[in-house]
């Protein structure tokens, strides 16, 4: 029986590969925060209680699963509080991974390490977003800042030295189990809207683009990751473009709550049958489109691991839909 450390087990992306990896007959251990929501944890992980800023904590983990494979899920990806303090999310998104590999190559070293990397890493181009895309170097963002530093100083470091390490690039994806991003707001606002319980969807720019995939489909291609003869970096994405008006009326439509668009940019606003505001474009979320959307190209987890997305972004939508109204 393969054992698997999957930090981060409490989130989306963990929860998922929790799921995955104990189907296939696995001994999962999952780090988890002593207060986190563990409604997503399936039955059967055994679940490792700390803090991932500890480096105690990180080494007694790693001690105590001893694992033939690691799955980095753990860190701070909320942007805010990424800003609020950029050493903590340095210390955690940066420091962590290489306490965590150092540890495991000491415990095992045929350990297999697969870290959680992130597109906010790349410059966005003309073209879509492939493993060697420029890096944006000069990036004030502490999350960015602190992914790239994990991939250059670790992952890449560790694996010219002949350890298995990869870094999984992941685009934005998302489920019902992910509560904080823009769909979900979409989405949970409409439908409490419909049930009477709001006024109004306030938005940023509606024209920004995305690309979305299902979280679920993504844990698949990771764990593929770790299972091939040489370890490699991929960009794992949909290679599609979809719009936040797209999102908000696939969800409006499923809710049969058909909304009709008036005015441009920051002046946007869409009513409802009754002629009723149901969403409005807010000055204070409102950022510009960007020049180039980010979008990813797959055609390495293509070619080597013979996978691509099974759920399209209208059915990832719909199916959040359907999850919180039922």
């Amino acid at each position: 029986m393969r054992r698997a450390l999957i930090t981060g087990v409490a989130g989306q992306d963990g929860s998922y590969m929790a799921e995955l990896l104990l189907s296939k007959g696995y001994e999962v251990y999952g780090v988890v925060r002593v207060r986190a929501d563990r409604q997503y944890v399936p039955h059967g992980v055994q679940m490792i209680e700390g803090d991932m800023s500890e480096e105690m904590f990180l080494r007694q983990a790693v001690q105590t699963s001893r694992p033939e494979e690691i799955y980095n899920f753990g860190g701070i990806s909320d942007l805010k509080t990424a800003f609020g303090d950029p050493d903590l999310t340095m210390k955690v998104n940066y420091g962590a991974v290489g306490i965590l590999l150092d540890e495991a190559v000491k415990v095992n070293p045929l350990v297999r390490f697969l870290q959680a990397s992130s597109s906010e890493i790349f410059i966005p181009g003309t073209e879509p977003l492939a493993e060697d895309s420029p890096r944006d170097e000069e990036t004030k963002n502490p999350y960015a800042r602190a992914k790239l530093r994990a991939d250059r100083e670790v992952i890449q470091a560790h694996r010219v030295r002949g350890v298995y390490a990869c870094s999984a690039f992941l685009f934005n994806h998302e489920s019902v189990r992910r509560t904080k991003s823009v769909t979900t707001k979409i989405i949970r606002t409409l439908i409490d809207i419909k049930q009477g319980k709001e006024e109004c969807l306030m938005i940023g720019n509606i024209d920004m683009h995305r690309d979305w995939g299902f979280a679920g489909d993504y844990v698949h291609a990771m764990h593929l990751m770790l299972q091939q003869v040489h370890p490699e970096d991929m960009v794992l994405a949909t290679g599609e473009l979809h719009s936040v008006r797209e999102c908000i009326d696939l969800v409006s439509n499923q809710l049969s709550l058909p909304l009709t668009w008036h005015g441009e940019g920051v002046e946007t606003y869409a009513l409802d049958s009754n002629g009723v505001v149901r969403v409005k474009v807010s000055p204070e979320f409102y950022k510009p489109v960007e020049v180039y959307p980010k979008v990813g190209n797959t055609s390495k987890a293509q070619r080597i691991l013979g996978w691509k997305p099974v759920t399209s972004f209208r059915q990832l939508i719909l199916d959040i839909v359907d999850s919180i109204v039922h």
